[in-house]
């Protein structure tokens, strides 16, 4: 709905519904200054078991004190008035500016209408109300069968700006008639987290609102998963591949970004010793204007290497753009420049960095720093 939270008048405040009580699974960020709405879906999510989210955008409501938490329940309580169920079964996001509290008028009008409007068809307007800088919702749906019966994944996020997972102004939210006993979706959950949202970085800054967040309903009457077996399996992979696909767009949509990085370290001695290598290449500011300038600088991604505080050898490193060697032997390749440029341009470009000590891999994905992410950011204002 347009609630009127946001100054351009669009979109912002979305309401997902199920009417079969779900269970509910959710990590959550690790900034130490979390925001109300985060606290308040913690509890919800201990829980288990949950009927709605409530999600706005245009306004973070973190570091805002004890109104803050009294809004973030308030609009628990009134929602579930609305809908008829229960506060601690409803779930409440924002994003937003950090520091300016909820206008509650008029999120408890659009709560009402979003209500009155619940429609299965609802998803595109519920996926453009909750984003903020991003230049589109992402979303994503698929469909599996477990036992002879189709089971349904939908999904929402959003992120564009301030992302560096570990849980950034980064939202998720994530649906299933699936039919999986709490602990064994927690599980999943937190999991592939780790190996999806987990593995993105825009500007290495890390958010007051993250959360992704999956309820499962059971609507599908499949064969309840209560154990890790095939159907487990199978699920686990559906719900590895729509997290996984939200988390690439997510990167490649970061504010003002011209370029789609995956970054690949592989040869390491752990997942996180890879993972660190990956991450600071990722967070490297002279990387990612080096990519914007379309400048084979490679120079500039070993060094971020180095500095990981990850043993390495430079020796037995070896770092690739776009398949093509730009550093091998502790000394710049003998690449054809011109096919190393011509990587460059492209929108999609793989960093392969192989560190040659062990069997450990791990991928991130990223995007470049242009002019505009700092025009985006500098106007960024409250």
């Amino acid at each position: 709905m347009k609630a009127g939270i946001k100054k351009s008048g669009n979109l912002d405040l979305a309401v997902i519904y199920t009417e079969k009580k779900a269970n509910v699974a959710g990590t959550f960020t690790q900034n130490q200054v979390a925001a109300a709405p985060v606290h308040v879906s913690k509890e919800v999510v201990k829980n288990g078991k949950a009927h709605a989210i409530v999600a706005n955008a245009g306004c973070a409501n973190a570091c805002t004190g004890e109104q803050g938490m009294n809004d973030a329940r308030e609009t628990q309580k009134y929602a579930a008035d609305v809908l008829g169920c229960s506060a601690d079964e409803v779930l409440v996001a924002s994003t937003g500016i950090i520091g300016v509290t909820l206008p509650m008028e008029k999120m408890k009008d659009g709560i009402k209408n979003a209500v009155s409007e619940l429609s299965d068809t609802g998803s595109v307007n519920a996926g453009n109300a909750i984003i903020t800088t991003d230049t589109y919702s992402k979303a994503c749906a698929t469909k599996i069968e477990l036992g002879g019966t189709e089971v349904r994944f939908g999904a929402i996020a959003k992120g564009a700006g301030m992302i560096q997972p570990n849980m950034a102004t980064m939202l998720c939210f994530i649906t299933t008639d699936a039919d999986i006993e709490r602990n064994l979706l927690q599980e999943a959950l937190s999991e592939i987290v780790e190996v999806t949202f987990n593995m993105i970085s825009i500007d290495g800054d890390m958010s007051t609102n993250d959360m992704v967040v999956v309820m499962a309903n059971g609507e599908a009457h499949n064969k309840k998963i209560t154990e890790k077996n095939g159907d487990y399996d199978k699920f686990y992979a559906a719900l590895k591949e729509v997290c996984t696909g939200l988390a690439q767009h997510i990167a490649a949509d970061g504010e003002g970004a011209t370029k789609f990085l995956t970054i690949n370290v592989s040869g390491a001695k752990t997942f996180a010793d890879a993972k660190k290598i990956a991450m600071s290449v990722a967070k490297s500011p002279l990387v990612k204007t080096a990519f914007f300038g379309e400048d084979p600088n490679w120079g500039r991604v070993i060094c971020a290497v180095g500095y990981a505080e990850v043993p390495m050898v430079p020796e037995k490193t070896v770092v690739k753009f776009g398949g093509i060697p730009v550093f091998e032997n502790g000394v710049g390749a003998n690449a054809d420049i011109q096919k190393v440029r011509k990587v460059m341009e492209a929108h999609d470009i793989a960093i392969d960095i192989e560190m040659g000590l062990g069997d450990a891999k791990a991928t991130v994905w990223s995007c470049d720093f242009s002019y505009e992410y700092v025009k985006i950011n500098g106007e960024y204002h409250t």
